[in-house]
């Protein structure tokens, strides 16, 4: 299985000048035979980064779960997909936190995302809070058994989907989760996988980890933890230390 490292440029940068330019920055990286990389920008910098046609995927940070309708300032899954994205990352912590999204919204998307084709990138993880108080492995199976409800019918394309674990106190804090520590959780995930669908279709679904990821410790988190790829967010600003990341992996 190919590892899988996603760049979330959140909301940045402000102007495409700049978006052009990092992104043109990490260009001449590229797909290997064991790597897979993905870019999602915001969404008004898709459609040109999308035309310059380099090996660089182009993913989404979100999107909604009706094809088309009265939805005021919503992205649909066909719109990303007319476009040429793929990917599509949805339920990140963030989203949750300040726009109150439920994991039974979150359901509904990745329902959609499988239906249309696409790859959802599904986020779990546990607060500060939660992680002191023992809960974690709780939390994010709840997380899981409530975004995923119902995704059976669509066996054929569980293929497509891929977990992120992003413990929420580690996002953008410089205090990463240990490798130790993430392997377990990725263990923890894989088993619940399992029992869900067969060994054979969990074998297919990629667990990657989020969360402060910089170039010392990227290698950890794959070697250690045996995570099948990295979702970056603060280092995949500055081209430098993404294109370090990637080659740590590659």
């Amino acid at each position: 299985m190919n590892k899988l490292i996603v760049a979330n440029w959140k909301m940045n940068p402000v102007s495409f000048k700049e978006a052009k330019n990092l992104f043109f920055g990490i260009k001449k990286l590229k797909d290997e035979k064991k790597t897979e990389i993905v870019v999602c920008p915001p969404f008004v910098f898709i459609k040109e980064l999308k035309d310059f046609k380099v090996d660089l995927k182009i993913g989404s940070q979100n999107c909604f779960w009706e094809d088309k309708g009265a939805f005021t300032g919503e992205i649909s899954f066909s719109m990303l997909k007319e476009i040429g994205v793929e990917y599509i990352i949805i339920g990140h912590s963030e989203r949750r936190k300040h726009f109150k999204e439920t994991d039974e919204f979150i359901n509904k998307k990745v329902r959609a995302i499988l239906k249309s084709g696409l790859k959802p990138i599904l986020c779990v993880g546990e607060t500060e809070k939660e992680r002191k108080a023992g809960i974690t492995r709780e939390v994010v199976k709840n997380q899981l058994l409530k975004c995923l409800e119902n995704i059976e019918d669509w066996k054929l394309k569980i293929k497509n989907l891929s977990i992120a674990y992003e413990p929420v106190w580690a996002i953008g804090t410089g205090n990463p989760c240990l490798s130790k520590d993430a392997k377990d959780i990725f263990l923890f995930i894989q088993k619940f996988l399992k029992e869900k669908y067969t060994n054979k279709m969990a074998g297919k679904i990629r667990i990657i980890y989020g969360g402060s990821v910089n170039g010392g410790n990227a290698k950890g988190y794959i070697k250690e933890s045996g995570m099948d790829g990295l979702l970056v967010g603060g280092a995949s600003l500055d081209k430098k230390e993404f294109i370090k990341i990637v080659k740590n992996i590659q």
